[in-house]
């Protein structure tokens, strides 16, 4: 088995989805008002540290990382669904470095440990 102690991701959270335009129309109610539901906010990207793997190699070709995006609201107060998070199982030990800068984000030193890399985008109202 190959050992790989070091890789580069590219990671993107997701879009929130649209809010949508909707406007409520009732018989006998003439000015109904807003109707329309919010849109889903977008998954996050998270790196998690697993005590069961002592290599990086499960990440060695995977180069971009990308969480869902947001569903879009719908009418009658629908609101949109969520976009589901990724999930990035690490060795204990890990450091997330900035790629641009080469500052140390996190250092993910004990089981369990999580650190947030791309912040899903809020939904549209």
């Amino acid at each position: 088995m190959d050992f790989v102690d070091e890789v580069t991701l590219e990671v993107a959270a997701g879009d929130g989805g649209n809010g949508c335009v909707a406007f409520r129309r009732e018989k006998y109610v003439p000015l109904g008002g807003p109707a329309g539901g919010d849109g889903g906010r977008g998954g996050d990207v998270i790196l998690v540290a697993h005590d069961r793997f002592s290599t990086l190699f499960d990440l060695r070709y995977r180069k971009v990382v990308r969480a869902e995006r947001g569903e879009d609201g719908r009418g009658k107060d629908q609101y949109g669904k969520a976009g589901a998070d990724v999930r990035i199982e690490v060795p204990v030990g890990t450091q997330a470095y900035d790629a641009d800068s080469d500052v140390l984000i996190a250092d993910l030193n004990e089981h369990g440990a999580e650190l947030v890399v791309a912040r899903g985008g809020q939904g549209g109202r």
